[in-house]
């Protein structure tokens, strides 16, 4: 288990090294001195490239141990704690990740308390103004640093600029008086392994923080990225989940546009990692027609610009756009148009 390892790895093989200086211990976790401040934490100058993790844990014993990786000195903070007890409110300058290991996480973000529980990821843009509740409970959490730059490499490297990331991108990094964070849950069949390999291997690639780590440590960031964007399902408001739709439906369109001659609804599956329910059900909500009848229009509306673009022969245009009964074309095509495709073409050629 992932708590396991990184318990062993920042704990147990610092345990000489538990420290109560307060200087180094408010980098780590500042409680609440005041209602009003917003504190601003930044990127860790010290750090040879674009990432640094956060542990913290804590028991049903009030106890609290946290520690930064990397760092200049191996340092595990300790304290106690009062059960509820918050930080103080701020905001980062970099992209904040974090990953429930053990228990549940609970927020102040914008002013509302968001509850994440183990096995969910959190993603907070830099300037979200929240807090985090401290419980007298069993659990653990990673937080992860990422300096804009990487993060805004790495969704333009993974999938450039669609739709769809663009959104994301306005989502988190542009659009200051919305929602700020995103709330990612794993998909029913998800193995939670894979991305906690992953972390792990973030985790002991950052331990290492030579002058390799900046490259490797971004390729494991966007391995971790990757999964989360096609084996998580991510929250949103009312207003984004609507204009997500219309990002999702235009990209399906397009993608059915590009390949409807042999496009076929596993191939939308694969591509958009959505069951084939989504697709009829989006489709007949935005288009007024399921899958297959979208399918058939695209098909119907490109063999119509044949016979009236070109001089291709009928079964031709039917192999084209992706049918090979040519009966079945025909009495789809007459039922549409009202005639048969070789009527049509004269009827057009000679207005």
């Amino acid at each position: 288990m992932l708590i396991n390892e990184i318990h062993y790895k920042v704990i147990r093989e610092n345990k000489n090294v538990l420290s109560i200086d307060e200087k180094l211990g408010s980098r780590l976790i500042c409680m609440e001195y005041s209602a009003n401040i917003e504190e601003r934490k930044t990127f860790p100058s010290k750090v040879k490239g674009d990432v640094f993790a956060l542990y913290w844990m804590t028991d049903d014993n009030g106890k609290f141990y946290s520690s930064m990786i990397p760092s200049e000195q191996k340092i595990i903070y300790t304290r106690e704690i009062i059960d509820g007890q918050k930080t103080q409110l701020h905001t980062h300058d970099y992209i904040e990740l974090g990953y429930v290991i053990e228990g549940e996480c609970k927020q102040k973000i914008l002013g509302k308390d968001i509850k994440f529980k183990k096995g969910e990821l959190f993603l907070i843009d830099k300037n979200c103004v929240h807090q985090d509740y401290i419980f007298r409970s069993n659990s653990a959490i990673l937080f992860i640093g990422m300096s804009n730059e990487m993060f805004d490499e790495i969704i333009l490297e993974r999938i450039g600029e669609e739709r769809i990331s663009n959104f994301l991108r306005q989502s988190l990094l542009k659009q200051k008086n919305t929602l700020q964070y995103l709330h990612f849950y794993p998909k029913e069949y998800v193995d939670k392994s894979k991305i906690e390999e992953d972390l792990l291997m973030l985790i002991r690639e950052l331990g290492q923080n030579d002058e390799a780590s900046k490259y490797i440590t971004k390729g494991i960031m966007m391995r971790i990225l990757t999964l989360i964007s096609t084996e998580y399902i991510f929250s949103l408001s009312i207003e984004q989940k609507n204009k997500m739709t219309s990002f999702i439906v235009e990209e399906i369109k397009d993608y059915i546009n590009n390949n409807y001659s042999n496009i076929t609804i596993k191939d939308l599956v694969k591509k958009f990692n959505f069951n084939e329910d989504y697709f009829n059900r989006i489709l007949k909500q935005k288009e007024g027609m399921t899958y297959s009848e979208y399918v058939q229009s695209i098909r119907l509306k490109k063999a119509v610009q044949l016979l009236v673009t070109t001089e291709k022969s009928i079964e031709d245009i039917v192999r084209i756009v992706g049918y090979n009964n040519k009966g079945y074309f025909y009495k789809i095509f007459v039922s549409k148009y009202g005639m048969t495709p070789a009527i049509y073409r004269k009827t057009v050629k000679k207005k």
